[in-house]
């Protein structure tokens, strides 16, 4: 209580009581203490502010404004002010510095009077209210100590009572639940009761011995007497049950029997151990697959059943024990691969069938599907597992095999089809029996693809190995770098027979087959490279005049052989896809190309030769008009001629690459000497029809001479070269050309037979059957015949209309240059059909 009255006391000294003694209060600071002009300084500056604002005015004074830092240091402001030589005046001006801030408080104090003398009521006032809460405060205490005491003792006995209440139903609930138990396990002891009398059933004994765990697990009601009892009966009743349902399972798997795999199935997911299970039927089933392929290739196994022992160096540096080569060891090899495929197949279908009943059976309470319990998002399929250990095995062992055991990679690089046939019969097996619409199937692409990937070592080299065979045997029928004789027809069977006996081998799988032919391919490639080293090539090679000679023989027996090999190996193929034909199209065509070069030459200079009897047409006289010229029998001197180049190029050559013309055209086989023989029959008409077109004049007796040796001709090629019949466009010209010419120019326009001649035939004939003024090209340009059919060559219809053209142009100059008024009738009739044929007719084959 001592406070008021210190806080009384100190009032009256204040400085508030001391300004009430002022006589003139409102007097300003300066009249009534000076400052000296140092302390005052900085207020000279700015009066207004030195009133407003005092500490702005210290703040611009070097020594005031030390004060005002946040790291004044009264020390070491003595210390410089001593230092300096002027603490005196430096003292002075602090003094006048604390009177004017002593000055400025007053001023403020007395400024604010009022304000102040009511501040001090206030707190007058509140020193009472405080006195008051105190006093509330302490009676207050007292009444919440006098109502603690009084509630303590019901709050106990309520505690008391709740923890009773929790005891008491805690109690009951454990009597509860073990009554539940007790009724369960009761059911459940039912069940398992009939198991001498009738089939037991798992799901419901599965279902009711999950419930009983699940309650005492829940319910912690291990440590009851009759709990535990009854939990030891029911622990091997759980063993029985998983023992049942195990074989059930297992035997619906093995007999892919859908509702006993569904049973089990049931059983370990009422038993709340689906997944376990079924991840340990899957690593069951992987360790099979894997234990199988390492039997299968067990070099020491398959030995010891073969009986035939290890022999000298029947171990290698690598301690891998080699098989010896007889039959037996091969056979056991064979057997036990073809083995372990059967394993592998039934694994594969096993799992499959595990998953495919996952996937479809729901429990019938929850209704959830029992794939999605045993399978997470994202984690592979009960298969793909299997699948990818098998996989993986499989590789491991095939390059082990093949790095390790020379045996082994001999026969399986021999017999490489039939390791790849067992391969694609497990797997064409797998796709068949898992082929369940609305099922996945047991193995993807992709992971057929990496089974297969698995044998690739021992497809190279079975493919190099062919290769070897092949071209081992190509080198002894062309051997290099000799140029030998010509390869005879037994090793020319040989080597196709070789070619077929591999195609046979892998005819059963495509993708063998086109991975074989490309070695064939290759192979062929090897033959038209050497056979064409082989051409004689020379004088001798193309000579035309006198018999075949030695290296023309050579060449015609090479070209036939080759043409042998091409036709062989293309019937091989007829009877594969098409893509084993553009496998083979290239090298078909490269041995194709060398035997047609081997007698190109030939042909070229034979072709040369009759077209040179046939330009001596010009040189016979066709514009006579004597009847004995028209009426004679007898062949035209170039005819005759000419027949006999034909009947000698027959004799001498054609006959040994033909041996009957008739015969070949009969049985329609298409050879490399047949398609030339007629090329060159064909070339023969042609060249006849075109230069008999130049033939100018040609008088009547004239087209009876031309119509005789065009018969002639015909009868020559026929028996000698090829049927005429078969020739196509260059026959029908020949026909057609032969009643053109004794038609009359006014029925020339309208003929039908104007179709099967190309344009320049028709047009250079009427040449022959206008005025001397109407020139040919061939008189325009000074050409010889020859020179001309050359130039016919090159050219296409509409350029060969173009140099017509140009003459019928000079002679319509020529004509009105003279004054006449009427033109030749066959002019108009040029003009028409070279209008009319070009834009109508498509372009035939240059004559």
């Amino acid at each position: 209580m001592a406070s008021p009255a210190i806080h009384r006391s100190s009032i009256s000294s204040s400085p508030l009581q001391r300004l009430s003694t002022f006589k003139n209060p409102n007097t300003p600071i300066s009249a009534t203490t000076p400052l000296p002009s140092s302390a005052v300084s900085p207020l000279a500056k700015s009066p207004s502010s030195a009133s407003s604002s005092p500490l702005g005015s210290f703040a611009s004074d070097p020594i005031f404004s030390l004060f005002l830092s946040p790291d004044f240091d009264s020390t070491r402001f003595s210390s410089s002010a001593l230092s300096s030589g002027s603490a005196a005046s430096t003292a002075e001006k602090l003094q006048n510095g604390i009177r004017y801030l002593d000055n400025q408080l007053r001023s403020e104090v007395l400024s604010r009077h009022q304000h102040l003398l009511s501040q001090l009521s206030s707190l007058q006032h509140a020193e009472l209210s405080l006195s008051a809460v105190r006093s509330s405060v302490s009676s207050l205490q007292s009444s919440v100590r006098r109502v603690r005491s009084e509630i303590s003792d019901p709050h106990r006995q309520i505690k008391s009572q709740t923890v009773q209440l929790s005891n008491l139903h805690r109690t009951t609930e454990l009597l509860q639940h073990t009554i539940r138990v007790l009724r369960l396990s009761k059911k459940l002891r039912d069940v398992m009761a009939v198991l001498e009398a009738e089939k037991l059933d798992l799901a419901k004994a599965a279902q009711l011995h999950c419930e009983i765990l699940s309650l005492c697990n829940e319910n912690e009601l291990s440590g009851i007497d009759v709990i535990d009892e009854e939990l030891g009966w029911v622990s091997e009743a759980g063993t029985k049950l998983r023992t049942e349902a195990m074989k059930v399972l297992e035997r619906g798997l093995d007999g892919l029997n859908q509702a006993e795999v569904g049973t089990g199935l049931q059983v370990f997911y009422n038993l709340g151990e689906l997944r376990l299970t079924v991840d340990g039927l899957i690593n069951k089933y992987r360790n099979q697959g894997v234990k199988s392929i390492c039997s299968a290739l067990d070099i020491k196994a398959i030995t010891a059943a073969s009986g035939s022992g290890y022999g000298s160096g029947g171990i290698r540096g690598s301690g891998i024990p080699q098989i010896r080569g007889g039959a037996k060891a091969k056979e056991a090899m064979w057997q036990r691969t073809g083995t372990c495929m059967d394993q592998l197949h039934s694994i594969v279908v096993a799992v499959w069938h595990l998953q495919r009943v996952l996937s479809k059976k729901r429990d019938p309470f929850t209704h959830v599907l029992l794939l999605e319990d045993v399978i997470q998002e994202g984690e592979p399929m009960l298969t793909d597992r299997v699948w990818e250990a098998i996989v993986k095995s499989f590789a491991s062992q095939m390059k082990s095999a093949y790095t390790a055991s020379s045996s082994v990679k001999e026969i399986f690089t021999l017999g490489y089809p039939k390791l790849f046939s067992m391969i694609e019969n497990l797997l064409e097996r797998i796709s068949i029996d898992t082929d369940v619409k609305g099922v996945l199937p047991a193995i993807s692409s992709e992971g057929k693809a990496q089974i297969v990937s698995a044998i690739e070592v021992f497809q190279t080299a079975f493919l190099t190995l062919c290769l070897s065979r092949l071209s081992e045997l190509v080198d002894s029928v062309f051997p290099m770098p000799a140029r030998g004789s010509a390869p005879t027809k037994e090793q020319i069977s040989r080597i196709i027979t070789h070619i077929q006996d591999e195609i046979e081998a892998v005819q059963l799988d495509g993708h063998l087959t086109l991975l074989l032919l490309r070695v064939i391919g290759k192979v062929l490639l090897l033959i038209a490279e050497r056979a064409e080293y082989q051409i004689s090539t020379g004088p001798e090679a193309h000579q035309i005049s006198g018999a075949a000679t030695s290296a023309q023989i050579k060449n015609f027996t090479l070209c036939q052989r080759l043409q042998e090999i091409h036709t062989r190996v293309s019937s091989m193929i007829k009877g594969l896809p098409s893509v084993a034909s553009d496998v083979l199209s290239p090298s078909l065509g490269a041995i194709y190309g060398v035997a047609h070069d081997s007698v190109s030459p030939l042909f070229k200079s034979m072709v040369d030769r009759l077209e040179s009897c046939i330009l001596q047409m010009h040189d016979q006289e066709f514009g006579g008009n004597g009847i004995n010229s028209g009426m004679d029998n007898n062949a035209s001197p170039y005819m005759e001629e000419l027949q006999k180049c034909i009947l000698h190029f027959r004799g001498e050559f054609l006959s040994r690459l033909l041996p009957s013309a008739a015969n070949t055209a009969s049985t329609g086989v298409e050879t490399i000497c047949t398609n030339l023989v007629r090329s060159m029959a064909s070339r023969v008409l042609i060249l006849f029809i075109r230069h008999a077109s130049l033939v100018r004049p040609l008088s009547e007796s004239g087209k009876l001479r031309m119509a005789r040796d065009m018969a002639e001709l015909e009868l020559a090629v026929g028996q000698n070269l090829f049927p005429v019949e078969q020739l196509g466009a260059p026959y029908r010209a020949l026909r057609a050309f032969r009643p053109v010419i004794f038609l009359e120019v006014s029925q020339l326009g309208a003929s039908p037979l104007l179709q099967d001649l190309p344009l320049s035939v028709i047009l250079h004939h009427l040449y022959s059957r206008g005025p001397d003024d109407l020139e040919s090209p061939i008189q325009r340009n000074r050409l010889t015949p020859r020179q001309y059919s050359l130039w016919l060559e090159s050219q296409g219809e509409d350029q060969i209309w173009k140099g017509i053209k140009a003459t019928l142009d000079d002679y319509a100059a020529k004509v009105r240059a003279k004054g006449d008024k009427e033109f030749s009738p066959v002019y108009p009739l040029m003009i028409r059909l070279g209008s009319s044929l070009i834009e109508n007719k498509p372009d035939s084959e240059s004559i």
